[in-house]
């Protein structure tokens, strides 16, 4: 491959960007602390892009859309999203950080997490928009597990992104399109290889929700991610997702299977140099699992707000931690909250 795209790859590590951009007679472009820059001046030819191809293992005359992964010359690991753009090819790589961050040094809610991931068994989701530090959560999650329990644990993703190390856990890994055909056959083949844990990238479908939940159901610990940006969209999406003859008997299966919902956001950090996660959370315990059962969401929501029980925090509380403790700027967190006067109200402590 051309030295254009090696030494890009290259700058993506020196600046600390978390994505590159790749386009057909384009100059490159890097996302760094969540800002779009231009890297380099010279366009990237298709030729580079062809070989690029080929060694994600595409093929650039009949190919379309492919997610692969690639290790670069100097052994940075990248996500690999390969597309068309009107006709021509492109690409886009995110940089997969192979040090698993301890889940304190994250921001999150270390101690709950921890709790959730000691459970026996149930279904534990981690849910927000592309890019929120989903996949680096789960990694932080399973790692913790490796460092105190012998498990074993098979994750199904697509591509990996995260490479561990066995201690006192026994990890499998296996990659859709490479290891496994899909996501629900993975996943049900999974079910035969004596998994403790089961690490499921993303529920995409209506089999995959239902897999998941038989293997919480018969005794499993499954992981597993929802692109919604918040607790009541993701219990919505999970209810979608179920047919609709055998949506209240797969809302009772949730109801008494699920352990809890973390969603994340990152958002711009008030001194500018990088980025900072809030969090909406919550467990499910008590009479959460009744407003699930019934998929009484507007419930789940006023509930969380109630403050009275620090494993349930809605989003608005963690924004205005964050901009009171000066992580984040006033006007960033009144923006992610949606409402102005909401935010406004919250930071004097209005309920």
């Amino acid at each position: 491959m051309g030295s254009l795209i090696e030494a890009l790859l290259d700058a993506t590590q020196e600046h600390n960007a978390s994505d590159l951009f790749l386009a057909e007679g384009r100059e490159a472009r890097m996302k760094v602390s969540g800002q779009l820059m231009v890297a380099g001046d010279d366009p990237v030819e298709r030729d580079d892009l062809v070989d690029f191809w080929k060694r994600c293992g595409a093929d650039p005359d009949y190919d379309g859309d492919r997610d692969t992964s690639y290790v670069s010359g100097s052994g940075v690991r990248f996500r690999v999203n390969l597309h068309r753009h009107l006709g021509q090819l492109g690409a886009v790589l995110r940089k997969i950080n192979t040090d698993i961050p301890d889940l304190a040094s994250l921001g999150l809610p270390a101690d709950l997490l921890t709790a959730w991931c000691q459970a026996p068994s149930g279904l534990l989701l981690i849910t927000g928009p592309t890019g929120s530090g989903k996949s680096t959560t789960l990694a932080s999650c399973l790692e913790w597990v490796n460092q105190h329990f012998t498990k074993h644990i098979v994750t199904i993703e697509d591509p990996i992104e995260y490479l561990f190390e066995s201690k006192q856990a026994l990890f499998t890994q296996r990659e859709v399109h490479t290891d496994t055909d899909s996501f629900a056959r993975g996943l049900r083949s999974s079910l035969r290889q004596a998994p403790d844990i089961i690490l499921l990238g993303e529920i995409r479908d209506p089999e995959t929700a239902q897999i998941a939940l038989q293997a919480a159901e018969t005794g499993h610990l499954v992981f597993a991610t929802l692109h919604s940006a918040n607790v009541s969209e993701t219990v919505e999406r999970l209810t979608n997702l179920f047919p609709t003859d055998e949506r209240v008997s797969q809302l009772l299966l949730l109801s008494n299977q699920l352990v809890g919902i973390l969603c994340q956001k990152l958002l711009p950090s008030a001194s500018g140099s990088g980025m900072e996660v809030v969090v909406e959370h919550v467990e499910n315990t008590g009479v959460i699992r009744n407003y699930l059962r019934d998929s009484r969401v507007t419930e789940i929501v006023d509930f969380m707000k109630r403050g009275d029980n620090p494993h349930n925090k809605p989003f608005i509380t963690s924004l205005v931690e964050a901009a009171q403790s000066g992580r984040i700027s006033t006007e960033v967190a009144a923006a992610a909250a949606g409402s102005r006067a909401d935010f406004d109200r919250a930071m004097r402590g209005i309920e």
